[in-house]
């Protein structure tokens, strides 16, 4: 009798652990491909002076988000700006995206009038144009998948993989605030699922709740880096977390990383909220996700560029230790950094 084969579940690889496995099968056929999977956008040849950058995002119901408290206009906001970000990530500029969806029967025309609203908006606020797409049907809930189309400079764009050993490690904005604002929206959804009768409870926390719900790419970061004379030497967006997006950094370019905790910046807002759910702060800004800030690399003497920038803050350093992953603590300790943020075969919303 033949003995039965072992399958493997997708949990045991995880989202990224899948990606690489997929990878390791793909064969690169073109001269026009300069970079395939393994960034945060594909880059292609397009002309002498500029590349194009392409990629893709899905977001499926019941997984990357609930619409008993996520409104369908910044439903559709989101689904732009979580793929604009990526375009931002590589240091280029987004023009175009193409929308599907796969749809089941419980939406109305009005329902998905709704969601095209936050679509057109998100284009019409950073001016990129919504050129195609196609819809299916669903048996499963809504599913919404977007391309976005890409420019830039061939000698512009940032990679993941190309940090150097003391680099500094620069984030923009603040982190956690999209998790807690998660948290805060998943309680009251538990309890109203208890006491229909007891109205949410979501008043003086605007700030986590856009965080979340309507979250914005950092278009302005690349101006910036312009106006600053400032070229990264690594750059990606911060959507699963930012141990995972700092390992990211450090394990495609062959080193080690530390990352100081008291530099990790993080709005009061977010903190109260984390003590209210008895959360350490700093877990979720390592882990929470969603932030759609960038984290970027740059060299030593290009410091005094981002030092008392109300942007930028540094929050640690590139090593030539590969392989080694440190968190500074409060007290000086070293903890090992692991990446434990969002997982789509883990996790869920």
């Amino acid at each position: 009798m033949d003995e039965k084969q072992i399958l493997t579940p997708l949990s045991k690889l995880g989202e990224f652990g899948l990606i690489e496995h997929l990878n390791e099968k793909i064969n690169i056929k073109n001269s026009s491909t300069i970079k395939g999977i393994g960034d945060d956008t594909a880059v292609l040849k397009h002309n002498k002076n500029e590349v194009v950058l392409v990629t893709t995002d899905m977001l499926a119901e019941n997984v990357h988000f609930h619409l008993s408290y996520t409104p369908l206009k910044h439903l559709g906001y989101k689904s732009v700006v979580v793929n604009l970000s990526d375009i931002y990530a590589m240091n280029g500029r987004p023009e175009q995206i193409t929308v599907s969806l796969a749809i089941s029967n419980r939406f109305t025309v009005e329902a998905i009038d709704e969601l095209y609203e936050g679509i057109c908006s998100a284009c019409d606020f950073y001016n990129v144009d919504l050129v195609g797409g196609d819809t299916t049907s669903s048996q499963s809930g809504l599913v919404i998948s977007i391309t976005a189309v890409g420019y830039a400079k061939e000698e512009d764009i940032v990679f993941r993989n190309t940090a150097k050993a003391n680099d500094l490690i620069v984030v923009t904005g603040d982190l956690g605030g999209a998790y807690m604002g998660l948290q805060l929206l998943e309680r009251e959804k538990e309890i109203f699922k208890a006491h229909p009768d007891v109205q949410p409870d979501l008043s003086g926390h605007d700030y986590i709740l856009r965080r979340q719900l309507k979250p914005e790419a950092r278009y302005d970061i690349i101006e910036q880096f312009k106006q600053l004379g400032l070229h990264p030497t690594s750059m990606i967006d911060i959507s699963d977390g930012l141990s995972s997006e700092t390992l990211h950094l450090s394990i495609k370019s062959g080193l080690g990383c530390r990352l100081i905790e008291n530099k990790i910046p993080i709005a009061e807002e977010t903190a109260e909220m984390a003590k209210e759910f008895n959360l350490d702060p700093t877990i979720c800004a390592l882990s929470g996700g969603e932030d759609y800030e960038l984290l970027f690399t740059i060299r030593p003497d290009d410091i005094s560029k981002v030092r008392n920038h109300p942007d930028f803050t540094v929050i640690g350093n590139m090593t030539a230790e590969a392989g080694k992953h440190f968190l500074i603590a409060r007290d000086g300790t070293e903890v090992p950094l692991n990446a434990q943020g969002w997982n789509a075969f883990l996790n869920k919303k």
